[in-house]
């Protein structure tokens, strides 16, 4: 009868409703449970809160498109933890994702549960500098936490890991990645706070023939078939903080993480990237631009010449602001026709706007891919975050060319990026490459002084100072980097690390902005009143060349030497050579009772020789450091280390003259 449907539909609603009453009960349950057994503050010493999971599973499309599932289990362990998760920020990019907070909610220490609605969920534009493509934030406002209260989060994000995005939800097809059909992803399995277990799951159909490797570590891997799609699953519990050291390399270098690509190699990821550009007509020059080039060309005489001139004028007149929005984001770069009108953009636009002008100039030029600060594995996943520019020579040889990292430096490649790795965007492909270590020679930093010391402490003297390569770029940054206005003054800060009281008589200087025709170099004519400490029957001071003037410009120096040993890779600026020389002539019958002890030894890392010597009434100082790499291994660390160390004695270790 009418009246017993109407009871059993009652009675149904009410069975699903008492069912997913029951499972939600269960669920906080068990999450309930999983905070209380998680731990506290004495098992996680040096941390504030700790994630009890971390679960991620990907449902990957026929097209590529990837959705994201995502949750959370977060732990307070201190005040300072609550503090931290007071708010909870998702970083996201609205032209390539759209990510949605499914649920939040506060578990406390006591079992009550708290749910966070939509109104405690915020969306706006993330902070930027320098580059504004429209980057945004979700941001849940939790508010107030105690020590043992637990924050679950669930959220949904479908599309790819590149570029920008807009707010509202588009259809799927907005969302499928640009390499289309193909899947790629990086995850990390490191963190800055403990985690009790992170779970990756990934469904992918089985004839995409998934690639992938679990760097720096072990995951327990396991694999389903699923009705012609597979599910690669993989786990690993109890992950801890990563113990860093001093200018280490980046932790994605050492630090457990999974790559995952559908790309059958790095030759196929090339020939696609110089596809993109190609069609989408990136390089193509206006009449504008070639009229630009055979103006700016008309006094160069050599291929090279031409090539310089070209990758200097990209560098020094197009200013580095990502401000333009085209249709030509991500992995497509902008075309010459809107670079060369704004003359402003990132490195994508200034790489482009160079393939352009070498092409209209009449040369093979491309775009090419590089990672700047990390390694490239083999996995061809994604692992980029600089475009750069590869030019084809009459000798067939490809030239590296840097526009964004070379404004008023003599290189045409910053040999800041040397041991990195780069992909060139081919028409035949290209396999991952890395480029070779500079030598240290060609970035030599040299200071020649002659000085005098009088019996009232006066030092008086000059030095002349040259550089070259990315030396040459250091120095020169101290007037090419700010107005010419505080040029006078920029130096006259530097010199001022003698002493407080040096008194400048007369500097020469080249003209910083006229950087190709030579290398930068600058005199210096001074007096210092009581420089020296006068004894009765001594004079104490450490000579001006050796006692590290220009310090700002040698990162090295500042390296910390009490660390014995090193277990992972560390970085320095660039390969470097010193040179210091320094004559003084001292005061008549006196004699050198004391100077630092000569130092000669030569590593894997660096070299350094050292030493005064005396010749009549003249103290001699010489001293020379090689720095050989950019990109150090452990092994090469004693070496490095006592050259720094050594150069540091020598800076503060005085020479003693006695009647």
């Amino acid at each position: 009868t009418l009246l017993t449907l109407k009871l059993f539909k009652m009675r149904l609603k009410l069975s699903l409703s008492l069912w997913l009453f029951l499972a939600c009960s269960c669920a906080m349950a068990q999450s309930f449970d999983l905070l209380r057994r998680a731990g506290d503050a004495k098992d996680y010493p040096g941390s504030g809160y700790l994630l009890v999971y971390d679960s991620i599973q990907v449902d990957v499309q026929e097209t590529g498109l990837s959705y994201f599932n995502t949750s959370t289990l977060y732990k307070v362990l201190t005040v300072e933890g609550a503090k931290e998760l007071a708010t909870l920020k998702f970083d996201y990019d609205p032209l390539t994702a759209f990510v949605r907070i499914e649920k939040a909610k506060i578990i406390r220490k006591n079992g009550d549960v708290e749910e966070l609605g939509a109104d405690k969920v915020y969306d706006y534009p993330a902070p930027a500098r320098m580059i504004y493509w429209g980057a945004r934030q979700k941001m849940i406002d939790v508010g107030r936490l105690e020590p043992g209260d637990g924050i679950e989060v669930k959220f949904f994000k479908k599309g790819f890991s590149y570029a920008l995005l807009y707010q509202q939800e588009l259809s799927d097809d907005y969302y499928i990645p640009p390499m289309r059909g193909h899947f790629y992803d990086i995850v990390e399995f490191f963190s800055r706070v403990p985690v009790k277990e992170k779970v990756y799951q990934v469904t992918i159909d089985k004839e995409k023939n998934l690639h992938y490797k679990f760097y720096n570590g072990k995951a327990v891997e396991k694999m389903y078939d699923l009705n012609g799609k597979v599910s690669y699953i993989f786990s690993v519990k109890n992950i801890l903080p990563m113990k860093r050291e001093q200018r280490m390399v980046a932790l994605s270098d050492v630090a457990p993480k999974l790559l995952l690509s559908t790309s059958p190699d790095w030759y196929a990821k090339s020939k696609w990237f110089y596809g993109v550009n190609e069609d989408y007509g990136s390089f193509i020059p206006t009449p504008e631009v070639k009229k630009k080039v055979n103006e700016i060309l008309k006094d160069a005489k050599t291929e090279i010449d031409s090539i310089s001139i070209l990758n200097h004028w990209v560098a020094d007149e197009m200013r580095y602001s990502g401000l333009s929005m085209g249709k030509g984001e991500g992995f497509t770069l902008h075309n010459a026709e809107m670079n060369f009108h704004d003359r402003c953009g990132v490195c994508k636009d200034k790489a482009g706007m160079l393939v352009a002008m070498l092409r209209a100039a009449g040369f093979e030029a491309y775009a090419a891919m590089t990672m700047a600060g990390s390694r490239i594995d083999r996995i061809p996943a994604d692992q980029f975050n600089h475009s750069v520019t590869v030019v084809k020579l009459k000798s067939g040889e490809y030239k590296l060319l840097d526009p964004t990292w070379v404004p008023f430096v003599r290189e045409e490649w910053s040999s800041r990026e040397q041991q990195q790795n780069y992909l060139m965007g081919l028409p035949e492909g290209a396999d991952l490459m890395e480029t070779s270590i500079s030598d240290p020679e060609n970035h030599y930093f040299r200071i020649n002084g002659t000085s005098e010391i009088s019996l009232d402490g006066t030092l008086t003297g000059e030095f002349s100072l040259t550089a070259e390569g990315q030396s040459d770029a250091s120095v020169r940054s101290l007037f090419t980097r700010s107005m010419k206005a505080d040029w006078e003054t920029n130096l006259e800060r530097q010199i001022l690390r003698i002493s407080p009281r040096i008194e400048i008589v007369e500097v020469t200087k080249t003209d910083p902005y006229e950087y190709l025709k030579q290398p930068v170099l600058i005199t210096v004519k001074y007096r210092i009143p009581n420089y020296a400490t006068v004894t009765e029957n001594e004079v104490i001071f450490t000579p001006v060349i050796a006692s590290n003037i220009l310090g700002r410009v040698h990162s090295h120096l500042y390296f910390n030497t009490d660390l014995e040993s090193r277990e992972y890779q560390f970085t320095d600026g660039c390969s470097k050579l010193m040179e210091l020389n320094e004559t003084v002539k001292l005061p008549a019958n006196m004699t050198v009772v004391y100077s630092p002890e000569a130092k000669n030894l030569s590593g894997s890392g660096a070299d350094f020789v050292s030493s005064y010597s005396v010749e009549g009434n003249t103290l001699k100082f010489t001293q020379t450091v090689r720095l050989k790499k950019r990109r150090y291994e452990p092994e090469d660390w004693p070496s490095f280390r006592d050259a720094v160390k050594y150069q540091n004695e020598f800076a503060s270790q005085p020479v003693i003259l006695k009647f």
